[in-house]
């Protein structure tokens, strides 16, 4: 059974974000799912299905249960999901399946956490020194921006990209982010401000890494008869394709290619679309060599042109490919699972138009790629502000 133009994003949101301690992880995703409910015009007793990830600043067992509890929703489908950074677009093919079998209608998928406030300095770095095999990467010290480094590392080795290239992928970003009026980080950054940030994990520095935020999104999905009657212009799911290659970067297979060429092969064939296609992308970029990967294994660029994709500006506005026109995880928000939903929250508000400068031009159909640990699980979605 395919999936495509059966199901429609009709609401999108997200809470406040940055530093939000008045808040709590809950209070964040509650926040957020307010707002896309008002955005597609819907009351809490519309929803009858719920999805979300995961938290390390709100620990519960059955999250997912603990939030419909929270925002006082009894749903007849419910569940919390773990696949990493790719868990929005994983969730929203399960709600698309969902909704396909007829098991709901409506669902409501979010994901935030208080990143920023709700946990001290040693937890973060416990927290991303957690992720490595436990036998073979973590007595040995590798931490999340490590071992992106090593991915780095070996793309420059084998392609001659450079540290120059990975630094234009966070200066675009931030420029989109400055467009953004909830962007987390929207004051100007060049090459020099990145070449002079603090080393992380050679050859990554500061501003190739991720933000640390207090953020939550979502968004609301229904089958495409019942969106056209939701305040907004549908946003159709076109296609939508996972792989899930390996969980702990030493196996691997290769350090240059991973789940994504996959994942994007299968979204593709449902959508009947190929990478000419697609008018914007928002692709997973919890570091900068990340972006540069997607590009080229979708189909946007050849092997190992990404890097150079980005320094010509073909990732900008003005570009060939406008790519995380929100600022990405780099500059507009990241908060676990949430720093890849608002990637779909963008591409749905890209394709409903009427974002001032940071529009698009003409933008009809868009891709979101997630991606969660250390490059292991993938999904791939696009969209289409038309059925057909």
């Amino acid at each position: 059974m395919t999936l495509k133009n059966k199901v429609a994003v009709v609401g999108v949101g997200e809470s406040d974000i940055g530093k939000v301690p008045h808040m709590s992880g809950l209070g964040l995703n509650a926040q957020a799912a307010r707002r896309a409910l008002d955005d597609a015009g819907l009351k809490v007793s519309d929803i009858d299905g719920l999805l979300t990830a995961y938290s390390f600043t709100e620990p519960y067992f059955m999250l997912g249960s603990v939030l419909c509890e929270y925002l006082g929703i009894e749903p007849r489908y419910a569940a919390s999901v773990v696949a990493g950074g790719a868990s929005p677009g994983v969730m929203l093919g399960h709600a698309a399946d969902a909704i396909a079998a007829g098991r709901c209608h409506t669902v409501l998928v979010c994901a935030g956490e208080n990143r920023a406030t709700g946990q001290s300095r040693d937890q973060t770095l416990a927290a991303l020194s957690a992720v490595g095999h436990p036998y073979f990467e973590a007595p040995y010290g590798a931490s999340i921006p490590a071992l992106y480094a090593l991915i780095a590392r070996r793309h420059m080795h084998e392609f001659g990209s450079t540290p120059e290239q990975l630094a234009a992928v966070a200066v675009t970003s931030r420029r989109h982010a400055s467009l953004h009026p909830n962007a987390q980080m929207r004051s100007p950054l060049t090459l020099a401000d990145v070449a002079a940030s603090k080393p992380i994990a050679d050859p990554l520095r500061l501003l190739d890494c991720c933000l640390i935020s207090d953020a939550g999104g979502a968004f609301i999905v229904t089958a495409r008869e019942r969106a056209k009657d939701c305040a907004q212009a549908p946003v159709y799911l076109a296609g939508i394709g996972e792989a899930h290659t390996h969980e702990h970067l030493i196996c691997a297979d290769s350090l240059t290619e991973f789940g994504i060429r996959q994942s994007g092969q299968i979204a593709y064939r449902m959508a009947g679309l190929g990478p000419r296609d697609i008018d914007v992308a928002q692709l997973y970029d919890c570091f900068s060599i990340v972006p540069i990967l997607e590009l080229e294994a979708l189909g946007f660029c050849g092997r190992g042109e990404g890097g150079a994709f980005y320094a010509a500006g073909h990732a900008a506005l003005d570009g060939i490919l406008p790519v995380n026109t929100h600022g990405g995880m780099l500059s507009h928000a990241h908060a676990g699972a949430a720093g890849g939903l608002f990637g779909i929250v963008e591409a749905v508000r890209q394709l409903r138009g009427g974002l001032g400068e940071r529009q698009v031009a003409d933008a009809r159909v868009a891709l979101v790629h997630n991606e969660g640990g250390i490059l292991s699980s993938h999904c791939t979605a696009i969209f289409s502000n038309t059925p057909d």
